[in-house]
C-alpha cells in the first residue's frame, strides 16, 4: 500500500513536470518568434510571429493552471489522518482508490487516482466515512476505508 505522503510527492512531481513542459514550450515559442525574419512573402513574417506568440500565450495559460494546482496541493497536509472524505483523504471505494487532492488522473506507479475535490466522484463521496454509501453515475459506491 502506498502512503499519503508518497501520493502527495507523486502529485507534486506531476505538477513540476507540467510546469517544466510549459516553461520549455514557452521558451521555444519565444525563440521562434524572435528568429522570424522578414521575407519576400510579405505577411508571412507577421503570421509566423503571431503564431509563435499565440503558442507562447497558450503555454503561459498551461503554466498558470499548473501553478494553480500547485497552490491547491500546498493546502493539503499529507500527514494528517482523515476520518471523512475531504481534501487530503485517501479513499478506498468499491470503484477504486482516490486521493482527494488535485486533478492528476491515475498516478504513475500507484493504483490510485488523484482527483480534485470538485470532481464528481469526490463531490458524491464528500463527508462520508468508511462503511457509508453514495450514488454516483447511477451506481452505489461503498466507502471501504478513509485514511
Amino acid at each position: 500500500m502506498i502512503s499519503k505522503p508518497a501520493l502527495y510527492a507523486l502529485c507534486h512531481a506531476f505538477i513540476e513536470q507540467r510546469i517544466s513542459a510549459a516553461r520549455t514550450a514557452m521558451q521555444a515559442a519565444q525563440e521562434s518568434s524572435s528568429s522570424e525574419t522578414k521575407s519576400s512573402a510579405g505577411d508571412k513574417y507577421e503570421t509566423g510571429r503571431e503564431m509563435a506568440n499565440a503558442e507562447r500565450d497558450r503555454n503561459a495559460a498551461h503554466m498558470q493552471q499548473a501553478q494553480q494546482l500547485q497552490a491547491e496541493l500546498a493546502r493539503i497536509n499529507p500527514e494528517l489522518p482523515c476520518a471523512t472524505v475531504r481534501p487530503g483523504a485517501l479513499v478506498s471505494t468499491s470503484l477504486g482508490r482516490f486521493y482527494i487532492s488535485i486533478s492528476a488522473g491515475k498516478l504513475e506507479g500507484a493504483e490510485v487516482f488523484a482527483v480534485s475535490p470538485a470532481a464528481p466522484v469526490a463531490v458524491a463521496l464528500k463527508g462520508l466515512r468508511a462503511g457509508e454509501e453514495a450514488g454516483f453515475n447511477g451506481k452505489t459506491v461503498r466507502v471501504l476505508a478513509v485514511e
